[in-house]
């Protein structure tokens, strides 16, 4: 199983960390490794300084497909799940300044949260208007609507696909919108995917 992460994949997103929203997706990889695993808090590394939450829409790949034509791109998911990509702000800002890849302050043991269920997309009220949010302590911190996605899902399958072939499991978190912030110890993340509960993580 592998897990492609799409940057700056919300506008507002960009614009509060002061990136350009990028004409053609931008991703980046994190390792099996890094799925935090089943009731495990998240222990926030010694390294950083800065580790910042990005809740985001995941949708899982249910077939081989490598060239994939955008038109049949729906083919290869039919479930979408809510995850968190954690990032360590300051490891990774010192990594873009140098121009380095940001696999060091995003790929990280235990920094993919990936909710137990996902629900199937004929289930939801519209599959193209997903509403998610994340919460910190019982307090809304992030809210997003996949309509507001600069490339849809159907895109970035497609996209990814001309470079790195989709297998059954694989996993495509789709970008978070504004709103990412630091976490401490103790803090509880939970992740809502059109009011449902998907995740309860705390922070040590």
């Amino acid at each position: 199983m592998k897990i492609i992460c799409i940057g700056r994949n919300y506008s507002d997103h960009a614009r509060e960390l002061g990136n350009t929203t990028p004409e053609e997706p931008v991703f980046f990889c994190k390792p099996d490794s890094a799925v935090l695993l089943k009731g495990n808090p998240f222990v926030i590394p010694e390294w950083s300084q800065a580790i910042h939450y990005e809740v985001e829409l995941v949708f899982r790949i249910n077939r081989l497909g490598k060239h994939i034509e955008e038109r049949f791109a729906h083919r290869y998911y039919s479930e979408v799940g809510l995850g968190i990509d954690f990032t360590a702000r300051d490891v990774q800002d010192e990594l873009k300044k140098k121009g380095l890849p940001w696999e060091k302050a995003k790929a990280f043991d235990g920094s993919a949260v990936i909710s137990e269920s996902f629900i199937p997309l004929g289930e939801l009220p519209d599959p193209t208007h997903i509403r998610f949010r994340l919460e910190k302590n019982g307090e809304v911190v992030q809210q997003g609507n996949s309509r507001d996605m600069v490339f849809q899902p159907d895109a970035l399958v497609a996209y990814v696909s001309r470079y790195m072939m989709w297998k059954m499991g694989d996993l495509l978190y789709t970008g978070t919108p504004s709103g990412v912030g630091p976490v401490a110890p103790g803090d509880l993340l939970e992740g809502f995917l059109e009011d449902r509960n998907m995740f309860s993580v705390r922070v040590r």
